[in-house]
């Protein structure tokens, strides 16, 4: 059984260890807060940029930008969004199995893969020989230029055509303690449903023409896209780190309450011992 100093170095470690819990879970929670607003504040110029294109693609028949072109898929590659750091609960984990799994579903394609966050960096660089590029250690200092700087590597990519497909999983923010994993066709781009629905709202005077001005957006919406999808993550990643911390401090009451009780329990029985052997002295003394 341990002893009683044994037993409260355990209990003041346990607290110190939850004093940091408890700092980890409001950094956390204000890195969330902030994470929200950006996707909030990225929303409306979203939306115009979605609007506009809507109608483009709804009033060009055949586009030749190389970026809206399907192949014949032969070689596909990844991007995998994690975060930098751990301490989050199952996020990072989570992101790495599910992209292992759907990479299994790829055998009859060449596949590379495109780490974004540290984790994902360092499962891939031990498990995968076939590493395309990779972006890590930003998170902290997230900032627009981020984005751009992973979409003109997909683009450049594509249209050299290192790549017929480029697919994205990620963590999509749905609350502090829920997030979906999403998986994303980037390249080639594909208006999706509610962007054709935009066509009928408004109607566009284009200046020189159609085309130029779709050649010039799409770079522009795949940026955006690409910002969206990296708050998305970091949003998803801080509200599992805050989740994650509070389950930590909330554990760590419940072993100070077990380890004080057993403090007691122990300090009680020495106090008994001691009882009996001042008794047991006593009476031997009388006799």
């Amino acid at each position: 059984m341990a002893t009683l100093r044994e037993i409260r170095r355990r209990i003041s470690s346990v607290r110190s260890t939850q004093q940091i819990t408890k700092a980890m879970k409001m950094v956390a929670a204000a890195k969330l807060r902030k994470a929200q607003n950006a996707i909030l504040a990225t929303r409306p110029y979203a939306a115009k940029i979605a609007q506009t294109m809507g109608h483009l693609f709804a009033t060009i028949e055949n586009s030749d930008n190389p970026l809206l072109k399907k192949r014949d898929v032969k070689r596909v590659l990844l991007v995998v969004v994690t975060g930098d750091r751990g301490l989050c609960g199952a996020f990072n984990g989570n992101i790495i199995r599910h992209s292992v799994h759907f990479l299994e579903t790829l055998t009859d394609k060449e596949i590379s893969v495109y780490p974004v966050g540290k984790k994902a960096y360092e499962y891939f660089k031990r498990n995968s020989s076939n590493l395309f590029s990779y972006k890590i250690n930003f998170f902290n200092h997230l900032i627009f230029e981020d984005a751009v700087e992973i979409v003109n590597n997909l683009q450049t990519a594509y249209r050299q055509y290192q790549f017929d497909e480029i697919l994205i999983v990620y963590n999509e923010f749905k609350s502090a303690v829920h997030q979906v994993i999403r998986t994303l066709q980037f390249l080639p781009f594909e208006p999706d449903e509610q962007m054709l629905q935009e066509k009928s709202r408004i109607d566009f005077i284009y200046e020189p023409d159609k085309q130029n001005i779709l050649d010039f957006i799409i770079p522009k919406h795949l940026n955006v896209q690409m910002w969206k999808i990296l708050l998305e993550s970091n949003a998803a990643e801080q509200g599992a780190r805050m989740t994650a911390m509070e389950s930590a401090t909330n554990n760590a009451d419940e072993l100070i309450s077990f380890l004080t009780l057993t403090y007691n329990r122990a300090r009680q029985a020495a106090i008994t011992k001691e009882i009996s052997e001042i008794v047991g002295g006593a009476e031997a003394l009388k006799g």
